[in-house]
């Protein structure tokens, strides 16, 4: 028999007015990453305030190494949230079940294989990526405790991702507002009062996502509806397995692929010395701003396009791709001129050294009148994974954003100016966004869908 839904929280988005459902779902996850990246920040300021300017290249460079180990695994969880989003649509709630208890199996294998990859690659990558003698052994430090604790991370993804994907994005914004909080706490009372340096803020991280992963647990253990998680029913089940290894894999190698190009990226950087890393680091911190309205909305129109699609309201996914993609580029070009008119005083929260701050507006003042590029790329592409072709972003982002991005440095390398390290990304949001502008004006993304009601008549 097949259960009915009926948990408040939970929101059905393919009927009622495409704006209000779009913006009241995005809020939430706007507010919830806001609040991510506020503690992420702090986590940044207190360890360059404190700890000094080799301490915060170690934290503030972490970035690209961790989303090259995590990324695979996320963009796993991003598929799962497809298929969730279509059967929810769809209204087929005993596959729904299915799906949502393989996704928390697949999170708890996820979990155990990062926290040995992790431990095992991030000294050997660390090394490859020129990191410079003063800074490596705090790097490995922070990755050593960082990985042992990964579960929180990865488990609140897949949970996280699960309660989005019907609609319910309010219960993830609690979980991170706590989960915030206790870092910050956590961060001045490891590193300025028990002096543990880097260490604590490792250790501050992982309690605090191990924090919100059991809240988001508690939670789908106690909803009233097919989206309820029931212990004796988490392993994998075959044919949804299957599913979510459909939509997952793509978004899983396009994130891998993108953050090795980053990586490459990083170690042309950490060339130009440990203050060019602190610098860089600190903007990079500062971009994470940038992605929030980008994330926010991304998610907003697949749950929203793969919810209708599902349903088989295809002129209402359109509007609300359309709808979604705008207000994610605005937003985004917004945040990237106030970083432009303010990076000198934005980088210098982080370290007042004059090197640092050139370091950190030089990169800003390239980059982030762009970020409306940054933000097409990423909403076409989420427009195409709610749409069922998660392929199409993966080969984008593999050509301009890994191959072309790393010959650009590859060629521009011998005349050791940082300046081109910066441009390789404005150049490569250029060209993904001209051809996913061709891609969406062709509507191919809705292929998948009518190749299914075409098959569907026949």
């Amino acid at each position: 028999m097949e259960m009915k839904l009926r948990n408040t929280d939970v929101t059905l988005m393919t009927k009622g007015p495409i704006a209000k459902q779009m913006i009241a779902f995005a809020i939430p996850i706007f507010l919830g990453q806001l609040f991510q990246q506020l503690y992420n920040t702090v986590d940044t300021l207190i360890v360059g305030n404190v700890l000094g300017a080799h301490a915060l290249a170690a934290v503030a460079s972490s970035g690209n190494l961790i989303l090259l180990l995590v990324g695979f695994f996320n963009g796993v969880s991003m598929g799962a949230s497809v298929v969730i989003s279509q059967c929810f649509g769809a209204g087929q709630h005993n596959k729904l079940s299915r799906t949502i208890h393989t996704t928390v199996a697949a999170g708890i294998l996820i979990s155990i294989v990062l926290a040995v990859l992790g431990r095992w690659l991030s000294p050997l990558i660390l090394v490859w990526m020129d990191t410079p003698a003063e800074v490596l052994s705090l790097s490995n430090e922070y990755f050593e405790i960082y990985f042992t604790g990964i579960a929180g991370l990865v488990l609140y993804n897949m949970l996280s991702g699960i309660l989005r994907a019907v609609g319910d994005s309010r219960h993830p914004l609690y979980y991170l507002i706590v989960s915030s909080v206790l870092n910050v706490v956590l961060d001045l009372y490891f590193i300025s009062v028990l002096n543990w340096g880097v260490a604590g803020a490792a250790i501050a991280t992982v309690i605090a996502q191990a924090f919100s992963a059991l809240l988001a647990f508690w939670t789908l253990l106690r909803v009233d509806g097919s989206h309820r998680i029931e212990l004796k029913k988490i392993r994998f089940y075959g044919d949804e397995l299957k599913e979510i290894i459909r939509f997952g894999i793509p978004t899983g190698v396009q994130n891998s692929i993108i953050s090795l190009a980053n990586v490459i990226v990083q170690s042309n950087i950490n060339q130009f010395g440990s203050l060019a890393m602190a610098g860089c680091g600190a903007y990079s911190k500062l971009e994470g701003f940038a992605f929030l309205p980008i994330m926010s909305f991304s998610l907003a129109i697949s749950t929203f396009v793969g919810q209708n699609l599902g349903a088989r309201e295809i002129d209402r996914a359109q509007k609300g791709a359309r709808f979604g993609v705008w207000c994610c580029v605005l937003m985004a070009e917004l945040i990237g001129i106030i970083f432009f008119i303010f990076a000198p005083q934005l980088t210098a929260w982080f370290d007042r050294n004059p090197d640092v701050i050139a370091y950190g507006v030089g990169r800003a003042r390239n980059n982030a009148l762009f970020y409306c590029l940054l933000a097409y790329s990423h909403a076409i592409s989420a427009v195409c994974r709610g749409g069922g072709k998660p392929a199409v972003p993966m080969y984008v982002m593999i050509i301009f954003w890994c191959i072309i991005r790393v010959s650009f440095l590859y060629i521009t390398a011998p005349l050791n100016n940082i300046q081109f390290v910066y441009w390789v990304y404005p150049l490569t949001w250029s060209l993904s966004s001209i051809f996913f502008a061709w891609y969406y004006h062709k509507k191919k993304w809705l292929d998948p869908i009518r190749m299914a009601l075409g098959q569907k008549e026949n």
